[in-house]
C-alpha cells in the first residue's frame, strides 16, 4: 500500500474512553498479530477498507473541534507507520496530544518510521493482548501484561484516573459501537 494513504477501519469524533480527555479515535485497518480474543477481530485483514489521505484525515480531526488529542488503535498502527507520520505531525501542529495502542512491545519498534511514529508519541499503550490476563480496574489496558509507556512528559498516571472504562455511540442508523474495555464494565 502507497505510504500516500491511511486504511481505516473506523473513527469516533469524540470519545472519552481512549485517553484522557476528549479524544478523536482513529482505528487502523489491517493487524498481522491476530491475537486471540482480540475486540476488534474485523480490523486484521490488510484488505483496503476506507482510504483516505493524512489531509483528509486531518479534516475530520478538524470538525470535531475542541478536543484534547487523537488516539490511534487498530488494526495494528505501526503497520502503517510511514502513512500515519505526515498526519501525526500534522496533529501535534495543532498543539493535540497522541496516544497509540500497539501490540507490539516497544522493544519491537525498532525501524526508523516507527521511531518517528513514536517519537510524536505521548502515550503508548504496548503489548499484545492475552486474554488470558485479562486486566480489571486498569485503565486502557485490556490484558496485565501490556504497560503503559509515558514518552513525553505531557501525561503521566494519575491522568488516566478520568479515562472513562467504556463507552457507547448510537449512530443515526442505529448501530451501537462499544469502546473502551466493555468486557471489564459489563462483568464487574
Amino acid at each position: 500500500m502507497s505510504g500516500r494513504f491511511i486504511n481505516i477501519a473506523r473513527w469516533i469524533s469524540r470519545s472519552r474512553a481512549n485517553g484522557p480527555g476528549e479524544r478523536f479515535v482513529l482505528w487502523v485497518q489491517g493487524c498481522g498479530l491476530a491475537c486471540e480474543g482480540c475486540w476488534n477481530p474485523d480490523t486484521w485483514s490488510f484488505a483496503p477498507r476506507q482510504l483516505l489521505t493524512p489531509d483528509q484525515l486531518l479534516r475530520e480531526v478538524d470538525r470535531a473541534g475542541g478536543i484534547e488529542g487523537i488516539t490511534l488503535s487498530g488494526g495494528e498502527p505501526f503497520t502503517q507507520a510511514e502513512a500515519l507520520v505526515p498526519f501525526v505531525e500534522s496533529v501535534r501542529s495543532r498543539g493535540l496530544s497522541v496516544l497509540v495502542f500497539t501490540g507490539f512491545e516497544r522493544a519491537e519498534l525498532r525501524s526508523r518510521v516507527a521511531s518517528r511514529l513514536l517519537a510524536l508519541t505521548d502515550v503508548l499503550v504496548a503489548g499484545r493482548y492475552d486474554h488470558t490476563q485479562v486486566a480489571k480496574g486498569l485503565r486502557l489496558l485490556g490484558s496485565q501484561n501490556q504497560r503503559i509507556h509515558f514518552l513525553s512528559g505531557r501525561y503521566g498516571p494519575e491522568d488516566l484516573d478520568d479515562v472513562a472504562r467504556c463507552e457507547a455511540h448510537i449512530a443515526p442508523d442505529g448501530v451501537v459501537t462499544w469502546t473502551g474495555f466493555p468486557g471489564e464494565f459489563v462483568n464487574e
